[in-house]
């Protein structure tokens, strides 16, 4: 009979073990997905940081060009500012298609690799 319960104890102190290490892989499986996730994240939002940099002064200099010709460099500005509300309404017309979707993708995606 002492036996059979050191066998039992047995068999529960290994299924607590596993249930234990089982934890504790499922817990480092979730860093490694999270750190992989917001690293790439990370270097996106880096890219995307350098290339507004990038079109900002573009666009300064194009709305500087633009009024040059037209004889009012106000009037730069104004067509440039145009030209970005017209983008700014397509973006939001397209929101759901152009970013909420893709992005949600991009995200599951690299969650269950």
């Amino acid at each position: 009979m002492s036996n059979n319960a050191t066998a039992i104890e047995t068999l529960f102190e290994k299924a607590g073990d596993y249930g234990k290490v089982s934890m504790e892989l499922f817990k480092l499986q979730a860093i490694d997905k999270s750190a992989e996730v917001l690293s790439a994240l990370a270097s996106k939002l880096v890219v995307t940081i350098v290339v507004a940099l990038f079109t900002l002064s573009v666009n300064i200099g194009l709305a500087l060009w633009i009024g040059e010709l037209l004889g009012k460099v106000y009037y730069g500005f104004f067509i440039v500012a145009g030209f970005y509300a017209v983008i700014a309404t397509l973006c939001y017309i397209f929101r759901r298609q152009w970013i909420k979707d893709p992005v949600s993708t991009t995200i599951i995606r690299k969650m269950m690799m």
